[in-house]
């Protein structure tokens, strides 16, 4: 039986995942889809000393030469900008992601906000590169998809991927809060607007379910223990989980880790471990439940010590049988 490869590439701080799996009616007998691509700002890998490396760097070194589906779980710059540029070299067949397909045709560029903080930043940055991302993606002939709670798609053989979240509900409020931000034409009103939406937005991310060949794959993007209460607990099963919000406090609770049971956890944190991800908290409710734990980036607590490494990279069978390993430097 062929194995899928699920690979979580160390972007620092931010999420880049490539998903490989075997499906001879494609380019290289491979469907290749990417979820999140990390931040593009090159202070994130001014120091490699971790193994850190831009995602569009990754997936050349690889060799890669086509992707199939690109998803973006939620306009935030470490989950976002790292896409933008992919698409002039990896056309993407489709783009999946959270908003309605024709909605950036009609936003414009948003000028640089005065006095803006750093949060209020890069999440200006993440809106105007969401815009130039999707015109990209089409340009070169991809296909749009909006994801809401009740999607399901079966890309290749064997892999069935569902949308878990947001709801139809809160996804068609995600879109107003969008609309209504680019109408607010008040200097005063933007900024608390602009902050108030990044603020809210984790919680409107597109969580993934992966079924391949018996074997479960939660992909919550940054939704945390709140942004999943309204799922089935049926839904959640999941042998490997990729825990929310890059493994900060609020990412799961043990009620949600009881509902996942997951055998393998993955924090994508980054070394220094910014904004308290891989909460040690959080950590031991998840080590304690059974499950191992692996991590994107190499975070700097007692007792870890992990290899230098570019990639964590699961090896993915039947029924539940799957394998991991970093690539170490």
């Amino acid at each position: 039986m062929e194995e899928m490869k699920l690979t979580f590439v160390n972007v620092g701080y931010g999420e880049a995942i490539l998903l490989e799996c075997p499906d001879h009616a494609r380019p290289g007998g491979v469907f290749t889809m990417t979820v999140d691509g990390g931040s593009a700002e090159e202070e994130e890998y001014r120091d490699r000393s971790s193994g850190r490396i831009p995602f569009g760097e990754y997936l050349a070194a690889r060799g890669l030469d086509h992707i199939d589906v690109m998803a973006v779980t939620h306009v935030h710059e470490d989950h976002l900008c790292g896409l933008v540029s992919l698409p002039d070299r990896w056309p993407p067949g489709e783009l999946w992601q959270t908003l309605p397909e024709d909605l950036h045709r009609s936003l414009r560029s948003l000028p640089p906000l005065e006095g803006a903080t750093l949060s209020q930043k890069k999440f200006l940055q993440s809106v105007n590169d969401y815009r130039v991302l999707c015109a990209r993606a089409e340009a070169g002939g991809g296909v749009l998809r909006t994801l809401s709670a009740g999607w399901s798609a079966r890309p290749c053989p064997g892999l069935t991927i569902r949308c878990l979240g947001p709801s139809p509900v809160k996804a068609a409020e995600l879109a107003s809060l969008y609309e209504d931000l680019y109408r607010e034409e008040d200097p005063e009103a933007f900024p608390r607007k602009l902050s108030a939406l990044d603020g809210a937005m984790n919680n409107y991310s597109a969580v993934l379910l992966l079924e391949y060949r018996g074997t479960r794959i939660l992909l919550p993007g940054d939704a945390n223990r709140l942004g999943c209460a309204g799922i089935a607990p049926e839904d959640l099963a999941a042998h490997i989980f990729k825990v929310g919000h890059h493994g900060q406090r609020d990412g799961a609770d043990a009620a949600l880790i009881e509902r996942i049971r997951p055998r393998a956890v993955v924090c994508c944190a980054s070394s220094d471990r910014r904004y308290h991800s891989a909460h040690p908290e959080l950590l031991r409710l998840l080590s304690d439940s059974g499950a191992d734990l692996w991590f994107s980036d190499c975070p700097r607590l007692p007792g870890l010590d992990l290899p230098p490494h570019q990639a964590l990279v699961f090896h993915i069978g039947a029924g539940g049988a799957f394998t991991a390993e970093y690539e170490t430097l």
